[in-house]
């Protein structure tokens, strides 16, 4: 449900230093094709962020072209596929039950019930930022938001994936985030070997728009080769 707009501190920012390009994968609705767009479109070598779903397309990236990829960040997400018990019952029932709030009450009504758990607590009153992410959510339609389901419930384990990732890698989370934690973070970052984490205190799951100076800081390094070894 996110565009440009999550990443516009950071994009304005960081395009002193490189060449900023932000996909939208409008209505794919598989991660794999969603990494054969962005590898279409990218240079023939380039580095690579992800927020949330962006950093499972990373991955995606990395487990078809990982020597095209000069540097990876990964910012509040996870490699694991759906649980097949109780846990992943329960993603798959809250997911379509926020699919019907969009078809039934709009977009803006379903960002406001899922943002509730996106963002620290304490910012769930600062209107410029709650009003931010909700007309970007606005601009996204149902079916998009259905093609975006589909995509994360059939995700592929990128577990097996970690130890093999090569360049130079930020992983990077809100110590609040309360939908991907730090402790999935922590570990993603003793097992990928080249890289750093980057925790942003005070922060929920939409580091990028709600810390952007911090998140901006850390990128800086990153694209400036500062992210390499250091769990």
């Amino acid at each position: 449900m996110c565009d440009s707009a999550v990443w516009e501190h950071q994009a304005r920012t960081l395009a002193a230093l490189t060449t900023i390009d932000i996909p939208d994968h409008g209505t794919l609705d598989s991660l794999g094709e969603m990494a054969e767009a962005v590898l279409e479109r990218a240079p023939a070598r380039f580095a690579l962020a992800g927020h949330s779903m962006g950093g499972r397309v990373a991955f995606e990236v990395l487990r078809r072209a990982p020597e095209r990829v000069v540097r990876a960040a990964l910012l509040d997400t996870a490699y694991a596929p759906l649980n097949p018990g109780s846990e992943g019952t329960q993603e798959i029932t809250g997911r379509y039950a926020l699919l019907e709030l969009a078809r039934t009450e709009g977009m803006r009504a379903m960002g406001a019930a899922w943002v509730k758990n996106m963002v620290h607590p304490d910012r769930l009153s600062d209107r410029p930022l709650l009003d931010s992410i909700l007309t970007m959510i606005e601009r996204k339609t149902p079916d998009i938001f259905a093609a975006q389901i589909k995509a994360l419930l059939e995700r592929p384990d990128a577990g097996p994936l970690l130890e093999e990732i090569q360049p130079p890698t930020l992983i990077l989370c809100g110590r609040q985030d309360a939908w991907s934690g730090l402790p999935r973070h922590q570990e993603m970052a003793q097992r990928i070997p080249d890289s750093r984490l980057a925790v942003i205190e005070d922060c929920g799951h939409m580091s990028p728009m709600e810390r952007p100076e911090a998140v901006t800081a850390a990128l800086h390094d990153w694209v400036m080769g500062k992210s390499g070894t250091g769990h």
